[in-house]
């Protein structure tokens, strides 16, 4: 799976994966995600949104040579082959219910583009760029037979990635018509995506539905039921299609 360019922190950073490396927001969304990567079939969760608890804060940790220790580097990470973006995000109805699983079989980018008189052009058309990542089908029929043999309730269909949380039946319609089949919105999985192709590697985008794409209804999010339907979808994956091998 595909690992970060640079994997060293900044001084004075938390760890990346750590849930205390960034404080809990004061008005959470409905969005949060974690991105899994690994080299080889290896699996690692890293950048999940958690609250931060109260007594325990951001820590690091080293360990410094003295004359009679040495401790050996650790060898540095393999080749990765695949790049998981994983969270909750809010589902088109009636395509994906609440704590529903969406598993991508393409990753958009909604919103990148231009409005024009004549109405939304994206990057294709003006010439320059892209706007979908596809997701290889083998890994997509894997993920979704997986859960499919777990009961899990899921949605394969586009994940949109939009830069604004939809908050009106307007905005959902228009995007629905846009980008027809759309199973879920997110905030992050396009750019993701971009930072895999970049390395070669095959991405996919798994969102746990906790709203519905429309009206801002905040009484309506189940993000509880979002996140126990995404912590049981991966300890389905992480012992089918994302496997360990021996050392």
């Amino acid at each position: 799976m595909a690992g970060p360019a640079d994997p060293t922190p900044a001084p004075g950073a938390a760890p990346a994966g750590d849930p205390a490396a960034a404080p809990a927001p004061a008005d959470p969304g409905p969005h949060t995600s974690a991105h899994a990567q690994g080299p080889g079939t290896h699996s690692a969760v890293a950048g999940a949104q958690a609250p931060a608890s109260p007594d325990h804060g951001p820590h690091t940790s080293a360990l410094a040579p003295t004359p009679s220790t040495h401790a050996p580097a650790p060898p540095p990470p393999g080749p990765y082959d695949l790049v998981v973006s994983a969270g909750i995000g809010g589902g088109f109805q009636p395509l994906a219910a609440l704590g529903s699983v969406v598993v991508s079989d393409a990753i958009v980018g909604a919103d990148l583009g231009a409005q024009t008189p004549d109405g939304y052009l994206a990057v294709e058309e003006l010439g320059f760029g892209r706007s979908v990542h596809q997701v290889p089908e083998w890994l997509t029929a894997r993920i979704s037979a997986a859960l499919t043999d777990g009961a899990q309730r899921h949605t394969v269909g586009p994940v949109l990635t939009v830069s604004t949380v939809t908050g009106t039946a307007e905005r959902a319609a228009e995007l629905a018509r846009r980008h027809p089949g759309a199973a879920a919105e997110a905030m992050e999985g396009f750019g993701v995506a971009e930072a895999a192709a970049a390395h070669g590697v095959p991405v996919v985008e798994i969102r746990a539905v906790s709203n519905a794409v429309g009206p801002r209804d905040r009484a309506a999010w189940r993000i509880g039921q979002a996140m126990d339907s995404l912590r049981y979808t991966f300890q389905l994956l992480s012992h089918s299609v994302f496997v360990e091998p021996a050392p």
